[in-house]
């Protein structure tokens, strides 16, 4: 499991590491913020075209051949800018680093699965998560460290030789986990298979979640900044949003898998706990952002493990490629048009209306769940009674 957690914070690690650092380090490449814009969206880019592929083909040969074919292409992909060191590059790295991340990210989701039985799915999930946090939290700190000592050669450097690694332990720790057999799917069969509740409410939490993750990564520090914080506090508000959300996803795991919490309750509690902690941050100052903050990560970190938890168990065993990379699908829409929304209201208001916004839409879903499950509750009583149409009623004499 050690080379699986490794390849989840690899990818981490390597998207907010970049990301964070080319508008600041890289006035050779980045001219405008148009430019910026396109080399930050190339990496999600890829992912979000080619994640649903690589995990089908997951499915078809085996998740360990693709999770090595993807670390060796993301370390090629790091080296290809360190020979080169030229803006043309740059881009054709990016590009090539999503490529790679779409390849090994699905692939290693779908062998926790395989490795764990689901009784430890939640355990399995959640040291995942918490290992994918950490390279979300140290990537913008370690990056920056790293472009500031050799510029982003060094940090590109660093990816290649970190990608090559851990491909190289993969290779020699991860068993074979050969492809199942499967019934023939049509596009039908997949379109239903995507459209059940099952698989949508899932992805429906996953996406919410990274929406809202991202929307405090990159909204709080302006927050921050209009309430006259400096950039170590709005920085340590980020930090403290990404060290919650590691610290609760193991924990979550582990009582999925106990039986203290059930993954319904738990995806329920954690949007709403996440849409508190959008409201928490249109609070005015220090506290609006901490408490933002506190409650984004443990909502998004109560609501990962387990969303991923419920999929792998519902997923029948020869489709996990497939459903993970779907599932990678809507947590990297959610990426992206969590802070698109925000960003628009914000334009057209505040930016607290921005938040409002998005944590209306967080609560709507389970609010609505819960509205149709006391109703279909108090249908089942009302049949039950005598005369409401039961066994008791006139229609069983």
């Amino acid at each position: 499991m050690w080379p699986l957690y490794a390849a989840g914070f690899t990818t981490a690690f390597g998207a907010h590491g970049i990301a964070a650092n080319l508008g600041g380090f890289s006035d050779d490449a980045v001219t405008s913020l148009l430019v910026l814009g396109g080399l930050l969206a190339l990496y999600d880019g890829a992912e979000v075209l080619l994640k649903p592929l690589f995990g089908t083909l997951a499915d078809r040969i085996g998740a360990r051949p693709v999770l090595l074919g993807g670390l060796v292409a993301f370390a090629a992909a790091s080296a290809a800018y360190v020979v080169a060191d030229s803006p043309g590059w740059l881009w054709a790295a990016r590009l090539g680093q999503g490529a790679a991340a779409s390849a090994f990210s699905p692939s290693a989701s779908a062998l926790v699965a395989r490795l764990n039985p689901a009784v430890r799915h939640g355990r399995a999930f959640g040291s995942y998560g918490f290992h994918k946090s950490i390279g979300y939290t140290l990537g913008p700190l370690l990056g920056g460290v790293l472009v500031w000592a050799g510029g982003l050669r060094l940090l590109f450097a660093v990816l290649a030789v970190l990608g090559a690694a851990v491909a190289l332990w993969a290779a020699l720790s991860v068993p074979h986990v050969p492809p199942l057999p499967k019934a023939r799917q049509t596009l039908l069969d997949l379109a239903r298979r995507l459209a059940d509740p099952v698989f949508l409410g899932p992805t429906a939490a996953l996406a919410g979640a990274t929406a809202a993750l991202s929307v405090g990564v990159g909204f709080l520090p302006v927050s921050g900044a209009a309430a006259g914080l400096g950039t170590v506090a709005t920085g340590a508000a980020v930090s403290v949003l990404a060290a919650c959300a590691a610290f609760v996803q193991p924990r979550a795991g582990r009582a999925l898998d106990d039986g203290r919490l059930t993954a319904r309750g738990g995806l329920t509690a954690g949007l709403l706990i996440t849409a508190a902690g959008l409201g928490c941050a249109m609070l005015p100052g220090l506290v609006g952002v901490l408490s933002g903050a506190v409650l984004i990560g443990a909502g998004t970190g109560l609501i990962t493990p387990l969303g991923f938890a419920a999929l792998a168990t519902a997923t029948p065993t020869e489709r996990l490629g497939q459903t993970m990379g779907s599932a990678e699908l809507g947590r990297e829409l959610g990426d992206a048009g969590g802070p698109l929304l925000v960003a628009a209201v914000a334009t057209l208001s505040t930016l607290a209306y921005g938040y409002a916004a998005l944590a209306l839409l967080l609560a709507a879903g389970p609010l609505l769940a819960l509205a149709a499950h006391r109703r279909g509750q108090g249908q089942a009583r009302a049949r039950r009674r005598p005369g409401g149409g039961g066994i008791h009623g006139a229609d069983a004499e």
